[in-house]
């Protein structure tokens, strides 16, 4: 009867064991499916984005033989700067294409062939010749940006298949480019007026510099303010605030702000800063205090969990040997939680630089061609860059929209290793 029991007491624990492994394995596949899903979307968008921006690293250029016409760039006959400035560059270089297809007598066919050449290419003509002006009444070669749509062409964007009617470039300028490829007039090199260039309407000339440095002010004001502020208010919470009914509702509300959505700061800003203090609007100093008080609660947790973290041992050791409680935090608490608080302090800063909604709130979504020299002056910042071209209707700006976003996230992948490198440098085991 035993034996009998036994038997049926294993075989029930068999089945239940069998049970739990088959769950034990669901969920292992059910995880493992989970990680799997995520990793295949985050390849999407990485080959999305890296597809569509790599190639505005690239920018199409076109030879031209440009006749530097001295009646033309020196309306003053004098060949001082003032006149050289003055002159007509840009017909210079419609005479360079008139030149070189001379089958395009029509208004209507200059126009098409003048609209291959940048807008910038009379700009860099004026340039040279400024720089040297005994190139009056010579010709020589002269490399010029193209112009949006033949770089889309060029770089393989617009389908040549296509009805005329469908595509953003006729017939005829296509076997125009077709003729300059030929005679070997069509490059493509680096595009360095991407990172040298403030926002442009005509993409070929679009650049991200003016937006780089308003966050870059802007991180810097961030920087300055949120982190003593965010250490200093941690060390008083932890180590010198009585526990008592006052002491818990502000941590409540610390971590109450921490969740609150970022436009919330940008009505805030909008309030404070620009309408009550009177603050320059779009200015890199206003965005650098929204993204202050958007920072730091998280600096705030993310400093008392590392002064929590150090051992009892090393406070009442200090205490123990005759040092005070300022010498004991700064000397021994403040050292050994510096990990931890330089981490939570660099990945608060980095959300901060991938904020934009604050931002159009006060103003940072203008249309801004100058680089900032300063915080006071009105700039627009990179997230809001990445807004204001993915909403354009341009084709090109799909690239320089992509392009901008692989930057932001190089800046946010050098950030964050620097955060694990902090860490890793200053952090100890116990």
């Amino acid at each position: 009867m035993s034996d009998a029991r036994d038997n049926v007491i294993r075989e029930r624990v068999t089945a239940s064991l069998a049970r739990r492994y088959r769950r034990e394995r669901r969920f292992r596949a059910l995880g493992f499916a989970a990680v799997m899903v995520g990793l295949v979307f985050l390849l999407i968008v990485f080959v999305s984005i890296f597809g569509k921006g790599l190639t505005a690293f690239r920018q199409t250029a076109l030879v031209l033989p440009v006749h530097v016409d001295a009646q033309l760039v020196d309306p003053f006959g004098d060949g001082s700067v003032e006149s050289l400035a003055a002159g007509d560059y840009d017909r210079v270089i419609r005479n360079a294409t008139n030149r070189l297809f001379s089958a395009a007598s029509s208004r209507r066919d200059r126009r098409a062939l003048s609209a291959l050449v940048s807008a910038e290419a009379g700009f860099k003509l004026r340039d040279r010749v400024l720089q040297d002006p005994s190139l009056l009444d010579t010709t020589f070669e002269l490399q010029v940006p193209a112009s949006a749509r033949v770089d889309m062409l060029i770089k393989g964007n617009i389908d040549r298949d296509l009805p005329e009617s469908q595509r953003q470039i006729t017939d005829q300028q296509v076997q125009w480019v077709d003729a300059l490829q030929a005679q070997d007039r069509v490059y493509t090199t680096f595009n360095s007026a991407f990172f040298t260039n403030g926002d442009s309407r005509d993409p070929e000339l679009a650049g991200i510099r003016a937006a780089f440095m308003g966050s870059f002010y802007m991180l810097l004001v961030t920087l300055l303010l949120a982190f003593p502020l965010g250490v200093a208010a941690a060390i008083y919470l932890e180590e010198f605030a009585p526990r008592n009914r006052w002491t818990d509702i502000i941590e409540v509300n610390i971590n109450n702000l921490a969740a609150v959505p970022s436009i919330v700061y940008g009505l805030l800003g909008l309030a404070v800063f620009i309408n009550w203090a009177g603050m320059p609007r779009s200015a890199p100093l206003v965005g650098g205090l929204v993204l202050v008080l958007l920072t730091l609660p998280v600096i705030i947790i993310a400093a008392r969990a590392a002064i929590q973290s150090v051992p009892p041992s090393i406070r009442e050791a200090a205490l123990g040997v005759g040092a005070s409680q300022v010498q004991m935090i700064f000397q021994h608490v403040l050292p050994l939680a510096l990990p931890g608080i330089l981490t939570g302090a660099i990945i608060g800063i980095a959300r901060a630089l991938g904020e934009s909604a604050p931002l159009l709130m006060i103003g940072m979504v203008a249309f801004v061609v100058d680089v900032p020299a300063s915080p006071l002056e009105p700039s627009t910042a990179l997230p809001v860059q990445v807004y204001l071209w993915a909403d354009s209707p341009e084709r090109a700006f799909v690239e320089r929209t992509s392009a901008a976003i692989i930057v932001l996230l190089g800046f946010l992948l050098l950030v964050n290793l620097a955060a694990v490198l902090l860490r890793r440098r200053f952090e100890r085991t116990w």
